[in-house]
């Protein structure tokens, strides 16, 4: 555990979650850390939305928020064309919505700058 980080939310340091969840690659278009678990502070609400335009064109997601602030953090995709089928169910955190804490360095570093190993989820 080299690469090990906290994931806090950008808006409160509320921590959502951590590097050892992470399950899989981001894909071309998305700017997203894909997680199979989060802590308690991340909420999402029972309604669907469908995006609208870029890579989320035509899926139907539920958006992820931070439980102390309300930022929007994320989404959990539950259709999509089968480029994205394998983020169905998945936590996906939004890079621009999240700082990382690297444990080993102790220190405070922006999601879009971190290079964590590559982890792949089988098809």
């Amino acid at each position: 555990p080299e690469e090990c980080a906290v994931f806090h939310c950008r808006g409160c340091w509320t921590v959502l979650g951590d590097s050892l969840q992470l399950c899989g690659q981001e894909p071309p278009g998305l700017s997203v850390l894909i997680c199979f678990k989060v802590t308690s502070d991340v909420t999402w609400e029972d309604s669907l939305l469908v995006g609208l335009e870029g890579a989320l064109l035509g899926c139907a997601y539920y958006l992820l928020s931070c439980r102390s602030c309300g930022l929007a953090v994320g989404f959990i995709l539950y259709s999509s064309g089968s480029d994205l089928a394998y983020l169905r169910g998945l936590f996906c955190f939004f890079k621009d919505s999240i700082i990382c804490y690297l444990l080993k360095n102790q220190m405070i570093i922006e999601a879009s700058k971190v290079n964590f190993p590559a982890v792949t989820l089988k098809e």
